[in-house]
C-alpha cells in the first residue's frame, strides 16, 4: 500500500511535484527547500500543522512534506539548516520547519526532537528543487516605507518568548474592533505556525497574515533588507491603506537578533504609531523600558503577563511613568485614545 504524504502548512502551495531520492545524499539544503521525510521517532512534536491548518498526528514510519528552515525559540529549540546532507534531521516547528537542533531548553532534554530521515527532494518538471521562498519571490516588494504611512501601525513586542505579546495583540484587535475601527494583523517574524494570527482573527481582525504566506519557514537569520521587504509585502498583502489600524507582532524578546535589528531601524520605527511592550514580571518590565530607551524608544504602554498581578503592577508603577494596560482594558477599547498620540522617540 502506498503511503500518504502528510503535507505541512508551509508546503501548502506545493503541487505537481516529483520526488528525487538521489538528491537526498548529495544536495546541501537551503532555507525553503522542500523535502519528503520519513518519521523515525517521536519527540517534542507528535503532530504537525497540515496544509489545511489541522493538527495532524504523526507516527514512526509516516511520510511528511516539509521545508528546511531555522528556529530561535528560547523556550524550545535553537535550530539551523545544515551545510551538508545528513542521515538525520529534526522537526524544528510544527508548521513544517525542518533542520538540525543546536540547543534546546532543558525541559526537552529527555524528550528530544522528533527525528526524521530524508526520502528525497520535491522537484519540478525541469528537475529543480521546489523552494517555498523562491515560489513567492516574484511577489516580494522592495521596502520603501510608504505602505506603513497609509495606516496606523501598532507594534507588539516583548521581553521574551511567552511574555504576552500575542495575547496583548489579540485583545488590542478586539478593542479596536469594538471602537468600530477596521483592523489588520501581521505576525512579522517567528517560525511558521498559524496559532498567533488565528487568535487575532478570532478576536475580530478583518484580515490577518504572517511571514509564512511569503514562503518563509521562519525569519531567524534573515537579513535586515529581507525583513523590511517582507514587511512591505505583507502590508501590501493585507491592503493596509484600507485599514484604520494594523497590529504588527514581532516574535521573541527585544534582544533577539531580528527584533533588535528592526527596533534599531530608524525608518521602520518612524513609521510606527504606537509600541506596546509586554513583560512577564515587574523586573523585566522596568528593565525592558530602560533597554528600549537605550535604543532611543519609549513604549506607548506596558502590557503582558505581569499585568495579571495587581502587586506586580504596583511595583512597575512605582518605578516607570508609562501607562499600563491589562488585557481587559485593551479588549474594551480603553487604550484607543492613547494609541492616537505620537510615539515618543528619544533624540
Amino acid at each position: 500500500m502506498e503511503k500518504r504524504i502528510k503535507r505541512t502548512f508551509i508546503c501548502k502551495n506545493v503541487s505537481n511535484y516529483y520526488v528525487d531520492e538521489k538528491l537526498a545524499a548529495v544536495h546541501a539544503p537551503k532555507v525553503g527547500d522542500v523535502g519528503i521525510f520519513e518519521v523515525i521517532s517521536i519527540g517534542k512534536h507528535s503532530t504537525i500543522q497540515d496544509d489545511q491548518k489541522r493538527n495532524a498526528a504523526i507516527y514512526p514510519g509516516d511520510l511528511i512534506m516539509a521545508a528546511f528552515g531555522t528556529r530561535y525559540a528560547t523556550e524550545q529549540f535553537e535550530g539551523y539548516v545544515p551545510s551538508k546532507p545528513l542521515h538525520e534531521y529534526h522537526i524544528l516547528g510544527a508548521g513544517g520547519t525542518v533542520g538540525i537542533i543546536h540547543s534546546m531548553h532543558s525541559k526537552f532534554l529527555h524528550t528530544g526532537p522528533t527525528r526524521l530521515k530524508m526520502i528525497g527532494y520535491a522537484i519540478n518538471r525541469e528537475g529543480s528543487i521546489l523552494n517555498t521562498k523562491w515560489m513567492k519571490a516574484p511577489e516580494m516588494k522592495p521596502y520603501k516605507g510608504i505602505m506603513q504611512s497609509f495606516t496606523r501601525v501598532i507594534l507588539s513586542i516583548g521581553s521574551s518568548m511567552d511574555s504576552g505579546k500575542t495575547t496583548t495583540a489579540a485583545h488590542l484587535v478586539r478593542g479596536l474592533k469594538k471602537a468600530g475601527l477596521k483592523t489588520g494583523f501581521i505576525k512579522l517574524t517567528g517560525t511558521v505556525y498559524t496559532k498567533d494570527r488565528d487568535l487575532a482573527y478570532d478576536n475580530g481582525a478583518d484580515v490577518v497574515t504572517d511571514f509564512s504566506e511569503m514562503g518563509f519557514p521562519s525569519t531567524y537569520m534573515c537579513s535586515e533588507e529581507e525583513l523590511l521587504n517582507l514587511y512591505e509585502t505583507l502590508l501590501t498583502h493585507i491592503k493596509a491603506p484600507e485599514l484604520d489600524y494594523v497590529v504588527v507582532e514581532i516574535a521573541d524578546g527585544i534582544y533577539q537578533r531580528e527584533t533588535e535589528m528592526l527596533l534599531r531601524n530608524a525608518k521602520f520605527i518612524s513609521g510606527t504609531d504606537a509600541i506596546l511592550f509586554s513583560a512577564g514580571d515587574s523586573l523585566s518590565a522596568v528593565q525592558g523600558v530602560r533597554a528600549l530607551q537605550e535604543m532611543q524608544i519609549i513604549p506607548t504602554a506596558l502590557c503582558g503577563l505581569f499585568t495579571a498581578s495587581p502587586l506586580l503592577i504596583q511595583e512597575v508603577q512605582a518605578r516607570v511613568k508609562i501607562p499600563i494596560f491589562t488585557i481587559e482594558m485593551m479588549a474594551n477599547a480603553a487604550c484607543v485614545p492613547l494609541l492616537e498620540e505620537p510615539i515618543r522617540v528619544l533624540a
